[in-house]
């Protein structure tokens, strides 16, 4: 059974064919520049090498056309024809309280889709495109819309609520949602199997480190509490994102800097972070070399993330009574030694301890495992996050697929 994930963005569409009686990637890549000048696919199918695309691609539709003429090509695709594909899995990143689980896509669902826009105003239109697209083409094609928030919404109310009044909870859909639900949910059940013990059973809390961070508590297999909250600028301070700060910042910068909210809006999200800290780069590979040659400002950045990271690791400890294992996952927690080392760094009191040599040199060709010493009390791991896998089993388990 074959099943195509899609990830929808602005101008762009990422996918991925996967084989689920192996659970192998046939084929993936990324329609960029959509609706722009010079757009393209870039195409890798599993044996063959990469290719690049030129097209003219007005819409997702037309991307979406070239993906399935790719996937069927007899040079360098990987199926004979479209009824190959059983069902399309799409990431859909903000479903509100409409969605605490990912589901079949009919029209009642497009609508609540429709709703949440403004609750993600750069998101959602994107991945509707990717939806109608893809429905347009392959109308008989089951389809399902898995969601960055629905893992998060077993997060009980103490977790979930702001202290403003009830009534913007009532009648605006004020509220924490968090969000990479699907990153968290996928290296969570994947440590519970390394570990070799029911998720159920476990206290976990997993890091998605990369240029977006965010941490969750995942306590019996549930998320009750995150750091992302009404919008993916709450929590950790990110690659050009702040992070929290105190609210009274905002109206007290637009006095001083004549900014309007806007303009705020557009600071905090793209011009701070560690970006605004360095002076730099929102790249902490860049961050990492600067403050290997003495820049300061690089290592202050460096030292307010990982001081954040552990921040958010000990209160969720507190919050679930204990951990059982930290994980790190995401571009920045599987590629990054340094700032898994020092997000650790104090937490010897709760019995966990970094192995350097495990830490600098995952022990698995998965890049996977422990990290932590042999007489440690708590588990540290590394596992690569698999966004798009997870997608594909919520979808083959929503479309009732079994493989033969």
């Amino acid at each position: 059974m074959k099943v195509l994930v899609i990830n929808a963005g602005s101008s762009s569409l990422k996918y991925q064919l996967i084989n689920m009686e192996d659970e192998s990637v046939l084929a993936k890549g990324n329609a960029e520049r959509i609706g722009i000048n010079n757009s393209c696919l870039k195409h890798t199918a599993t044996g063959i090498d990469s290719i690049e695309l030129q097209a003219e691609l007005r819409d997702h539709k037309d991307a979406i056309k070239l993906v399935i003429e790719s996937l069927v090509h007899p040079e360098y695709g990987v199926i004979r024809d479209m009824s190959e594909i059983k069902a399309v899995g799409h990431r859909v990143v903000h479903g509100g309280e409409a969605f605490s689980q990912s589901v079949l896509i009919d029209n009642q669902v497009m609508q609540a889709i429709q709703k949440n826009i403004e609750l993600a105003p750069l998101h959602n239109p994107a991945n509707i495109m990717g939806i109608e697209a893809c429905r347009s083409i392959m109308p008989d094609t089951p389809m399902t819309a898995v969601f960055d928030t629905a893992f998060h919404q077993t997060m009980p109310k103490k977790a979930f609520l702001y202290a403003v009044p009830y009534q913007a909870y009532e009648k605006h859909g004020v509220r924490r949602y968090g969000f990479h639900g699907t990153s968290h949910k996928y290296v969570a059940l994947r440590a519970a199997q390394l570990l070799n013990k029911p998720i159920e059973s476990l206290k976990i809390i997993t890091c998605h480190l990369g240029n977006g961070s965010s941490i969750t508590a995942v306590l019996n297999g549930k998320s009750v509490d995150t750091s992302m909250g009404f919008t993916p600028l709450e929590g950790l301070p990110m690659g050009t994102r702040s992070g929290n700060i105190d609210p009274a910042i905002i109206s007290y910068m637009m006095e001083k800097e004549h900014l309007t909210s806007g303009e705020v809006n557009e600071t905090l999200n793209k011009r701070s972070g560690v970006l605004g800290l360095s002076g730099i780069s929102s790249d902490f590979r860049d961050l990492a070399k600067a403050s290997e040659d003495g820049v300061e400002r690089a290592r202050i950045a460096l030292d307010v993330f990982t001081y954040q990271v552990e921040k958010f690791i000990g209160s969720y400890a507190v919050a679930m009574g204990g951990v059982d294992c930290i994980v790190f996952t995401a571009g920045i927690g599987e590629n990054t030694p340094a700032i898994r080392k020092a997000s650790c760094s104090n937490l010897k009191f709760l019995g966990f301890k970094i192995d350097d040599e495990k830490n600098e040199s995952i022990p698995t060709a998965k890049k996977e495992g422990i990290i932590t010493t042999d007489d440690s009390s708590g588990v540290v791991m590394v596992i690569p996050t698999n966004e798009e896998l997870m997608i594909a089993r919520d979808t083959m388990e929503i479309i009732g697929l079994t493989n033969p």
